[in-house]
């Protein structure tokens, strides 16, 4: 996991090492301080030589602005190279992801993506600039103060090393205990991003239903259990604070004692000495504190890195081939012996053996019950989802054959929800064409029925679209995302059921406009409407995932029993309505 995060510092490296360079310079410095101290209190104070005093004095204001200077630094590349290692965190998993298939999506929740984009990198990003600052300067800082007890007097450095056993014991042990809470509590912010997410998408349906108090409840409850899981970690973390002072107290009760003996009993020892060896006694308890933040630091962002390497290490399931096609030639279709399941178990497929053959320039209709897999179907011929077994072929050749935006370019799709991106209509027109000319976009506008109401609009095609489409109806979103998927000049047209929100009337011009505007244009039409694509050259008729029938309206009425019995529900229901 280290290696794979370690591997998007890219060109931070270099702020990455001076950090460091300079922190340990910094620490020297410092570790010299106490000792020039000593001196001055030994042979200047003590035996009355004030120029001793003051040639040390001088040193020691040498080595403390040195030691100021190397400070400053650090702080400064240090920021630079954990928010640049963020920062390309955050674009390697967004790149990553741009790349994901349907079926890799489908493993990952919206909430669960933003929370390790937002939270998950900021503790990673956090836990490095500690890392390369605190960890760096905390052992050095210990390590030396450590060396220099050692030189004052060895006898009591054995005090301090038990002191540093016996806080290790206490780290490891709340490492170990906090990290799967630490683990729990970071799925607990996607259960509270993904509730606040919910809510605020559905804020016109849960005021429609006046079901904001259930809205609060589970929101309350996604905060609560984030709130106990977080004092859970806590208990375990603060734990470390009255360790370590009781640690360090206990310490200085020890070298004071030691020390006051190796002075006045024994004389091995001098005033200056024991004076540096309590700085030396904080530097060192002071190093295993940062040390233990650090720790506890990385513990969390132990359990973020792996969620975001999760992310990394996700490849998407379809792939170009070695030697792709890059030329469609037609909108042929054809289906071969199809089989297709979304977990890929054999057993639960959701399309089984279908067969179509279906002419370039064509129009065919797909209709069907709920749940007959007629979207499913679809999504086989541009390559949202690899078939599990058989081929689906386009202008002669399998899919898999061709490079993927070469494919996703000559079939185009609206999608059953119709999506509108924030920007103007002009903005969201141009995703199928980033080239088109405002003329171009009236055009594909006039195909999709959508100029009229675009042209009323007090700033026509440059009006502004909120996100998600809110500020325009369902049937206009709808004949705006036809409108851009037109632009792409696609050789397949797939319609999901996206005319469902536009009047019958609007929906007859829109077929018209295709056979006329487009009549080289595979077209297929998803639609629960029978009038929709009775006109259609052909029509698919699907049953749990299967083709039950295949034709003209004409032949499908007198041979295709569940076609029969939609269009006289739906045509006894027109005549009711009369």
């Amino acid at each position: 996991m280290i290696k794979k995060l370690m591997a998007h510092i890219g060109e931070y490296k270099k702020d990455s090492i001076l950090a460091p360079v300079f922190i340990a310079l910094e620490v020297i410095l410092e570790v010299i301080l106490p000792i020039l101290m000593s001196r001055v209190i030994d042979n200047g104070v003590s035996a009355g030589n004030m120029g001793y005093v003051v040639r040390t004095a001088l040193l020691m204001l040498a080595a403390a602005m040195g030691a100021l200077a190397a400070g400053v630094l650090p702080g400064k590349h240090a920021a630079q190279a954990a928010m640049g290692f963020g920062r390309n965190l955050r674009k390697a998993m967004y790149d990553n992801i741009q790349d994901f298939s349907f079926q890799n999506i489908d493993r990952y929740s919206t909430a669960g993506l933003v929370t390790r984009m937002t939270t998950d990198v900021t503790n990673v990003q956090n836990a490095y600039q500690m890392i390369i600052r605190s960890f760096v300067r905390s052992p050095i800082m210990m390590l030396s103060a450590l060396a220099m007890c050692i030189y004052i007097n060895p006898s009591l450095s054995v005090i301090y090393i038990g002191a540093i056993l016996f806080l290790v014991c206490v780290l490891a042990f709340i490492m170990v205990r906090s990290f799967p809470i630490f683990d729990q509590m970071f799925k607990g912010y996607d259960r509270l991003n993904a509730s606040t997410q919910e809510n605020l998408t559905g804020i016109r349906v849960v005021k429609s239903f006046v079901r904001e108090d259930y809205e609060n409840e589970k929101f309350c409850a996604a905060t609560d259990n984030l709130k106990k899981l977080s004092i859970s970690a806590e208990k375990l973390v603060i734990m470390k604070m009255p360790v370590m002072q009781f640690t360090v107290y206990t310490c200085i009760l020890l070298v004071s004692w030691v020390g006051a003996r190796l002075i006045v009993v024994h004389g091995s020892m001098t005033t200056g000495q024991l004076m540096s060896l309590f700085t030396y006694t904080t530097q060192i308890l002071m190093g295993l504190m940062m040390i233990s933040m650090v720790f506890i630091m990385v513990t969390m962002a132990r359990a973020s890195g792996e969620r975001i390497v999760e992310v990394l290490d996700e490849k998407s399931s379809l792939t170009n081939p070695e030697n792709p096609v890059y030329e469609v030639k037609d909108g042929a279709i054809q289906f071969e012996h199809v089989n297709f399941s979304y977990s890929g178990n054999a057993d639960k497929c959701v399309l089984r053996d279908i067969n179509l053959d279906i002419h370039a320039g064509e129009t065919i209709g797909v209709i069907g019950g709920t749940g007959s897999s007629k979207s499913t179907l679809v999504q086989m011929i541009p390559r949202l989802y690899d078939v599990l077994s058989g081929s689906v072929k386009v202008g002669g050749r399998d899919v898999r054959e061709y490079d993927l935006e070469t494919l996703r370019d000559a079939v185009s799709m609206v999608l059953q929800k119709n999506v509108l991106f924030s920007g103007t209509i002009l903005e969201n027109l141009r995703w199928g064409d980033r080239n088109a000319s405002e003329e171009d976009c009236k055009r594909v506008c006039r195909l999709a029925q959508a100029d009229e109401f675009i042209e009323k609009l007090p700033d026509g095609y440059n009006t502004y679209i909120e996100q998600g489409g809110t500020n325009v109806s369902g049937g206009q979103k709808q004949r705006l995302c036809i409108a851009r998927a037109l632009l792409k000049k696609p050789k397949v047209l797939i319609l999901d059921d996206s005319t469902s929100a536009v009047d019958t009337h609007t929906d007859a011009l829109i077929r018209r406009a295709f056979a006329e505007e487009i009549p080289d244009t595979t077209k297929l039409i998803i639609t629960q409407r029978i009038s929709s694509v009775e006109d259609a050259d052909r029509i698919i008729v699907l049953d749990q995932g299967r083709v039950v029938g295949f034709g003209t309206h004409e032949e499908l009425l007198g041979t295709n029993e569940i076609y029969r019995e939609i269009y006289e529900l739906q045509k006894k229901g027109g005549d009711d309505d009369e």
